[in-house]
């Protein structure tokens, strides 16, 4: 063998360790790289976009006159979104206000009775006053009249006339006398019926009131700024008290729910930094920070939540729904984001 060849394969069996040297190194290299940076990062991506969803729902029945939006149209909040046909409620407003005006004509027909028996109370009082007189001028008559029949300066029929004259004119005082009770009790009656025809009216004004609630209900207006959609309605169709009609991404209400492993959380708290990637936007890594730990696990909130009383247990790991709110420094980027994009989290348990 030449020197030439001999140099050749000795340099071959020096690069063979130093590229399993280099590999070993850079292998020892990338796993303590990970080993560090899995101490101080917590990461899933079991996560998405979610919003403030607010559905908008008919408080009344009816028909629907106009729909004055487009699915997956921006709105302000209070723009008016629907109008119902409200003929059947102006009816019914128009009705309580009739009977609303029944109920003063009402009051109004008492309070003259009211005033007619005060009238009433009066000239009875009068009554009584004039028979006193006439009592009086019968007792004096009578008087006179006894002494000159004493006297034998009349005869019997006369002096009898005076007594009957007498005593009718005393029959006349009681009677006008018991008069006073009746005509005041008939005015304590009638100002009863004046007071319950009167809560009538505050009846009726409740009616009118409650009419023009119905009324405000048939125009439907957004709740808050958003974005329409979920739109399930149509000119003309009947909708019924307590339908949905479509709904409305609420507006600058975005967030992240990150669903940890339950084993990951023990790390995690409120206010540590996040580092977001969305899905559909690779390219562009938003950041966010810890907001708050939902009350139980995922499947506590399942529809047939799970029962490890039962005797087939399985032990699962759970996750915990993490909220976490996002940086609004990029809001132009933001506007981009729809509920339900998945993304990737990572959360620097180091920094807060």
């Amino acid at each position: 063998m030449s020197e030439a060849q001999a140099q050749k394969s000795k340099g071959k069996k020096i690069i063979f360790p130093v590229i399993l040297g280099l590999v070993l190194v850079g292998a020892l290299g990338f796993t303590a790289k990970e080993y560090f940076y899995g101490k101080s990062h917590e990461e899933t991506d079991n996560a998405q976009i979610d919003a403030d969803i607010s559905p908008v729902v008919s408080r009344v029945s009816g028909y629907i006159k106009e729909i004055r939006f487009k699915d997956n149209q921006f709105v302000k909040a209070g723009d008016t979104l629907v109008v119902l046909d409200d003929r059947d409620f102006q009816i019914k407003l128009q009705q309580a206000e009739a009977a609303l005006a029944v109920a003063r004509q009402s009051v109004n027909v008492q309070q003259f009775a009211v005033n007619e028996a005060r009238t009433g109370i009066a000239t009875a009082q009068a009554n009584i006053e004039t028979a006193k007189v006439r009592v009086w001028k019968a007792a004096e008559d009578f008087k006179r009249y006894e002494a000159l029949y004493e006297d034998h300066a009349i005869t019997k029929a006369q002096y009898d006339a005076a007594k009957a004259e007498k005593d009718a004119a005393e029959a006349a005082l009681r009677v006008t006398q018991t008069q006073v009770p009746v005509v005041t009790e008939k005015v304590s009656t009638n100002r009863q019926q004046v007071q319950a025809t009167a809560s009538n009216i505050g009846l009726r004004q409740a009616d009118i009131d409650y009419a023009k609630l119905q009324i405000s209900y048939t125009v439907i207006t957004a709740p808050t700024d958003g974005i329409i959609s979920k739109k399930t309605i149509q000119p003309g169709q009947l909708v019924q008290a307590g339908q949905s009609l479509f709904s409305i991404v609420n507006d600058g209400g975005l967030y992240l729910t990150a669903n940890f492993k339950e084993t990951q959380i023990e790390s995690i708290k409120v206010g540590q930094a996040v580092h977001i990637n969305v899905d559909a936007f690779a390219d562009h890594p938003i950041n966010g920070t810890v907001e708050s730990f939902a009350g139980a696990t995922g499947a506590k909130f399942s529809l047939l939540p799970p029962d490890n009383a039962t005797g087939n247990f399985v032990k699962v790991v759970q996750r915990i729904p993490v909220r976490i709110k996002l940086d609004k420094s990029d809001a132009a980027f933001l506007n981009n984001l729809r509920p339900g994009m998945s993304a990737k989290v990572v959360v620097d348990t180091k920094k807060s």
